[in-house]
């Protein structure tokens, strides 16, 4: 897991690929503006999904996990303290893997609270298991998804 601020993600172009294309659409400069949907970027193998929605309470969240992407996590208004543990930490799934919807997800309590502000952004691997959108205001966000592995 990383947290740093949007000025900050050049310094993270060389973890993979792909992220060069997620950051010129998090660059955008009408990127508030955008309607909330999905903007593919690079077919699959890249794309996003901007939401504006009330956060919910950490009692009325799960862990989630992915295999096939990698999450950028942008806020753009509202806090987002989202909850993370290591995967290999989990121990109570809540159901098997759903490789259609890239998802798992598990009971288990996270083991740290990042309180991710406006201009802040959380990169989550497949490794991290997160608990997104926990916030008792109004959440406009977006998340990136980058493939693991590049077709």
């Amino acid at each position: 897991m990383i947290l740093d601020i949007l000025e900050n993600a050049h310094r993270y172009l060389n973890l993979h690929k792909g992220f060069a294309k997620a950051l010129d659409f998090l660059l955008r400069p009408d990127l508030k503006e955008l309607p909330v949907g999905k903007y593919e970027i690079d077919v699959e193998r890249v794309y996003a999904m901007l939401s504006l929605e009330p956060g919910r309470k950490k009692e009325d969240a799960l862990l989630e996990t992915h295999e096939k992407y990698i999450d950028i996590q942008l806020v753009l208004s509202g806090t987002d303290t989202m909850g993370w543990k290591p995967k290999s930490l989990c121990k109570n799934p809540t159901g098997a893997y759903d490789p259609d919807e890239d998802i798992q997800y598990f009971a288990d309590e996270p083991d740290a609270w990042v309180a991710t502000q406006p201009g802040a952004f959380v990169i989550f691997f497949p490794e991290d298991a997160h608990m997104p959108l926990i916030s008792s205001e109004q959440l406009h966000k977006v998340v990136v998804k980058i493939a693991v592995l590049p077709s």
